[in-house]
């Protein structure tokens, strides 16, 4: 009879504590929609850490229940270390919720869609990296500190400490290429080598980068292709980075033409192509014939935009305008190819041969 009190009154126990954590979790709950009336979006932000402080709630008010009215004092030591484990866990999945909730809150001040981007793609780049490496840093501490709940294992990390030397060295053997990506990574967030949203150019393909992590870099390729490459790889191999400085690009369009081209006619064209196309920034429009050999003249106009999206469409449309410009205002500047026939006289000659 005594065992069955005592186990009703660890059931009683337990309810109380649950129904105490939903009270905390209510009054929590309402103070956050409150906010939210002056804060729009604010409730739906915390989101993740709500969830993950309930987690912890339960954890610690059935802990505490648990603790005071088990009936079985040898089986205190087990459960108290099983809960200790679980409440580190919970701890540790709520901390880094915030971390990434108070990264996020930071993120957002920060437009990387806007024009002239650089320093919003900088931080957000950097802080992406900082948030990723905090949330291992959380994960292995948390980690470390389940290990030392178990009985001798502060003995086993003092033997280990010992011979430190020798599994640093095998570790490093080991895991060098896995380090190298990982400094590699912690380089290019700080370096502002690039940063995300970055127009590149990486193994003859065209994209921007989508994402940086502490191993690897992901590049959205123009056809919607993702490329993966090792962090090494942006450290160790040239590539081509288009919005480094600025997000502001100049690019040419190359026509082949014949030699009775009017070229002050086609800069006056070019101009006002230009001029009519909300893709043009209005610094470079220029004409200039870069060669004529072979019965043609390569003329190349150049124009600007303010960044590689709306310089590829302006060159297009450069491209198709002057083309059809040049197939009704001036034909006879049109591509031929001049084939020289030897005189009558010099056939009939070599044909009575």
């Amino acid at each position: 009879m005594l065992e069955l009190t005592g186990y009703t009154l660890l059931g009683v126990a337990v309810a109380i504590a649950l129904v105490a954590v939903i009270i905390v979790v209510g009054v929590i709950s309402l103070i956050t929609r409150v906010i939210a009336r002056r804060w729009p979006g604010v409730y739906r932000t915390f989101g993740p850490a709500r969830r993950r402080l309930r987690v912890l709630l339960f954890a610690v008010a059935t802990w505490i229940a648990v603790s005071l009215t088990l009936p079985e004092p040898t089986w205190r030591e087990p459960v108290n270390q099983v809960f200790t484990i679980v409440v580190i866990g919970a701890s540790a999945w709520l901390l880094s919720a915030i971390v990434r909730l108070m990264f996020d809150r930071v993120q957002r001040r920060y437009d990387i869609t806007a024009d002239d981007n650089r320093v919003a793609r900088r931080i957000q780049t950097q802080l992406t990296i900082v948030r990723r490496l905090a949330t291992v840093v959380i994960g292995v501490l948390a980690l470390a500190a389940m290990l030392l709940t178990f009985p001798g294992a502060q003995a086993a990390g003092a033997s280990l400490l010992a011979s430190a030397g020798l599994v640093s060295v095998v570790a490093g053997l080991a895991a060098q290429s896995s380090l190298a990506n990982v400094f590699a990574g912690m380089q290019l967030a700080f370096s502002d080598a690039i940063r995300i949203d970055d127009v590149v150019t990486v193994e003859g393909e065209f994209g921007r980068i989508e994402e940086i992590t502490l191993t690897y870099v992901v590049v959205s390729i123009w056809d919607e292709r993702r490329l993966v490459l090792p962090s090494t790889y942006f450290t160790t191999t040239p590539f081509e980075n288009w919005t480094r400085q600025s997000a502001q690009l100049m690019g040419t369009v190359e026509l082949d033409v014949d030699w009775r081209v009017d070229l002050d006619e086609m800069r006056l064209e070019l101009t006002r192509i230009v001029e009519a196309s909300e893709l043009w920034d209005g610094r470079t429009a220029s004409i200039v014939a870069t060669d004529a050999t072979g019965g043609i003249v390569r003329v190349r106009p150049l124009v600007s935009a303010r960044n590689s999206s709306e310089l590829w469409d302006l060159r297009c449309h450069v491209r198709e305008k002057l083309v059809t410009w040049v197939r009704r205002s001036q034909p006879e500047a049109l591509p031929i190819q001049r084939v020289e026939l030897p005189a009558l006289e010099s056939l009939a000659e070599v044909s009575s041969r």
